[in-house]
């Protein structure tokens, strides 16, 4: 049966219109005025309340199977709904075994079948050894390849160096798919270490000199090389300093096919303002300054910075470390995939940006990176019914129980926040609303091929 959602502010490719989106059978069937309605149509006011596209999760760290202590695809993609994510594409390391072959990648399908809320996509591995899984993988439907560059935290999924990057970059460049780089190299890092013996590792100044500027600015160098080579499609994924995006932008405006992407914890917190043993804020690479946020700003609204992700990176309360609170001994992840839309906006409307740009960061260009752009990430005629409606001027302030994904830690507990989700919807069906989760889940997975 057709149901109208009735918003003054829905956000479509087109601008921010007032009106009605008429859902048939999952689909989106018309985008327009009021008027236009049939007269027996179901109907939903939403009033001021604006409705966007279902967004688009592209740095997600679900992992599952093997660490479903972790986090898990229930929790993961629960978690989502009740952030206004339809889609999540997870990372393809901290899960056991790593999403490295097919044979690995259909054991995570196995892993999450029955178990998800929205839907879902996992980017395949690239590793020290594993430049023949490259092509099969994009035959097996992943939307591109992740590595890194340093060791990565785990011990399975081996980060690759020059020379292994350099054997699996033909494969890559031949995929078409793009390779999303953890781009810090460990000299810089290394040596810094090796100058702040005896500091207190309780305090963030520690850490955050201890994962210095200059190991993403030799990392994104080294890559940038590397993509003029061989002409890959690069992302350089949750970017922290903005002393690199003078060299981002002169390589896109050489041609280069280069994408990158912030996360809401450096665009929301700054090194300034983290308290000395809340390694609750402990993230890789680090926080930075004040300055650096402002600058990390500038680059969304010049376009060098194309999207916004969580790297929603969980783990049991324990590996947090709070107990010590010693920086260099706790898990580096935040984890914010319930939060993160209202924090963004939260700081968005203080830049002065509006709900396009929103949806922009977090639902076309994330579907863009993964190739899915056709079929998520905006609102147009004829496409799934996934969208949410999203409170823009309600002010509250997330408790754990708000936090709905498996562990209840976050940094962002407690902090005053603008913008909230009311209501998801996956093909035309509530997953998350007032009366709380649907019973029954269902995600799918979104391959590519």
């Amino acid at each position: 049966m057709a149901h109208a959602y009735l918003s003054e502010r829905i956000v479509t490719p087109d601008g921010v219109v007032s009106g009605a989106l008429l859902v048939d059978g999952g689909t989106i069937v018309s985008i327009g005025p009021v008027g236009a309605l049939p007269g027996d149509v179901a109907r939903t006011d939403f009033g001021g309340m604006a409705i966007l596209p279902g967004l688009v999760d592209a740095h997600v760290h679900i992992n599952e199977p093997g660490r479903t202590e972790w986090e898990g695809f229930a929790t993961a993609t629960r978690a989502a709904a009740a952030g206004g994510f339809t889609t999540l594409v997870d990372m393809p390391l901290n899960c056991l075994p790593e999403t490295t072959t097919v044979a690995h990648l259909e054991l995570k399908r196995v892993a999450a079948a029955g178990k998800c809320f929205v839907d879902w996509a996992a980017w395949g591995g690239a590793v020290a050894d594993n430049q023949e899984h490259i092509l099969p993988l994009a035959q097996a439907g992943v939307p591109g390849y992740k590595c890194f560059l340093i060791y990565p935290g785990c011990d399975g999924f081996t980060m690759i160096d020059r020379e292994q990057l350099e054997r699996a970059l033909p494969f890559i460049a031949e995929s078409g798919l793009p390779l999303l780089v953890h781009a810090e190299l460990a000299g810089p890092i290394e040596e810094a270490v090796d100058l702040l013996a005896g500091a207190d590792w309780r305090s963030y100044r520690t850490y955050l000199a201890s994962r210095p500027d200059e190991a993403e600015l030799e990392a994104i160098r080294m890559l940038i090389e590397l993509c003029r080579t061989y002409k890959f499609r690069l992302h350089i994924v949750h970017l922290s300093t903005a002393l690199a995006l003078p060299e981002l932008a002169a390589a896109r405006a050489e041609g280069l096919p280069i994408t990158v992407e912030t996360c809401p914890h450096y665009l929301y917190f700054a090194a300034e303002r983290i308290p000395g043993g809340n390694t609750l804020y402990k993230c890789a690479p680090p926080i930075r300054s004040e300055e650096n946020r402002e600058a990390l700003w500038g680059a969304l609204r010049d376009g060098v910075i194309d999207l916004i992700a969580t790297d929603h990176s969980p783990c049991p309360p324990a590996m947090k470390g709070l107990e010590h609170g010693r920086f260099d001994k706790a898990w580096g992840g935040i984890a914010s995939l319930s939060v993160a839309v209202s924090v963004v906006w939260t700081e968005a409307v203080k830049q002065g940006f509006g709900l396009e740009d929103l949806v922009r960061w977090m639902g076309s260009a994330p579907a863009r990176l993964a190739g899915m752009e056709e079929r998520i990430g905006s609102l147009e005629v004829g496409r799934e019914a996934s969208f949410v409606v999203f409170d823009v001027e309600a002010s509250w302030v997330p408790a754990a129980e708000d936090l709905h994904f498996r562990h209840k830690v976050s940094p962002y507990v407690g902090e005053k926040l603008t913008g909230r989700v009311v209501g998801t919807y996956l093909r035309g069906v509530t997953v998350f609303g007032e009366d709380g989760f649907a019973s029954v889940c269902e995600g799918r997975e979104l391959r590519l091929r």
